[in-house]
């Protein structure tokens, strides 16, 4: 899309030109071929920090740049803009009543990490096509005697696993959600105890068949465990929607041309 086809964005008096938007848009993922939609989101964000340094500088603000990172300090604009924020936006710190009603309309969510028992058969392959599709086959391969019979398995790990758990079977041990890849958790989590995954796990070591041997789900958190966690979130969420919110009175009260500022 061709900056010359593009309008110049005017934000109360104030021009952003078209070659901007353009340069902003490696900063917004978008589907393929979506174009358009690439623009629009760049066009708004550039709209949106122009009206917040507007109303920085109608504040009479100043900032100093903090360090945010390792090596890495705020921008200028950066700056400015959370020391508005930090002027404009309420106290979002949540109160007990407020923690508490959370937690106990969400203990599902509160604990702690489930413990599995799981054999693997791996079938490893590199980066390459060739090798990740004859892993697969092998494992299919193997996929298909353990149909017709699971007994197999012990056999099958000794005789044809890359992992050094071939050893003892297959048998990973004990491990909780997280120690593994993530591929093995989703798929853990989906199966009974007993159960072999009826495709291949892939991985980037290659393809795995994996069985769950026994699962034991982790217990619900006491509330003062689950505090921290639920203020966080709670602070994070009551901070987002108090900066939405003054945002869209930003611009409703704003004179804009050159870009719908209407919500998506």
């Amino acid at each position: 899309m061709s900056d010359a086809f593009l309008p110049d964005i005017v934000v109360n008096g104030d021009t952003i030109p078209a070659n901007e938007v353009s340069a902003e848009l490696q900063n917004h993922d978008v589907p393929q071929g979506q174009q358009a939609m690439a623009w629009r989101r760049a066009a708004r964000a550039l709209t949106i920090r122009t009206l917040l340094l507007q109303e920085a500088k109608k504040r009479n603000l100043a900032a100093t740049a903090q360090n945010i990172a390792p090596g890495k300090n705020e921008t200028e604009t950066e700056a400015l803009i959370r020391a508005l924020l930090e002027q404009a936006l309420p106290e979002t710190k949540p109160d007990e009543t407020t923690l508490r009603a959370y937690y106990d309309a969400n203990p599902e969510r509160f604990r702690a990490p489930s413990l599995y028992e799981a054999s693997h058969i791996l079938f490893s392959a590199d980066e390459t096509e060739p090798s990740r599709q004859k892993a697969r086959a092998k494992a299919i391969a193997a996929l298909q005697i353990l149909s017709q019979d699971p007994e197999q398995f012990r056999k099958l790990a000794r005789a044809e696993s890359d992992c050094s758990s071939r050893q003892s079977d297959g048998r990973l041990g004990q491990i909780s959600r997280g120690e593994t890849v993530e591929a093995f958790d989703r798929m853990l989590d989906q199966l009974e105890p007993g159960s072999i995954a009826p495709e291949p796990v892939e991985t980037r070591f290659g393809f795995h068949i994996l069985r769950l041997d026994a699962r034991a789900e982790g217990a619900i958190l006491p509330f003062e465990n689950a505090r921290p966690r639920i203020a966080e979130a709670t602070e994070k969420a009551a901070w987002t929607r108090a900066a939405n919110d003054f945002v869209t009175s930003l611009v409703k009260h704003a004179d804009i041309s050159g870009i719908d500022m209407r919500p998506e």
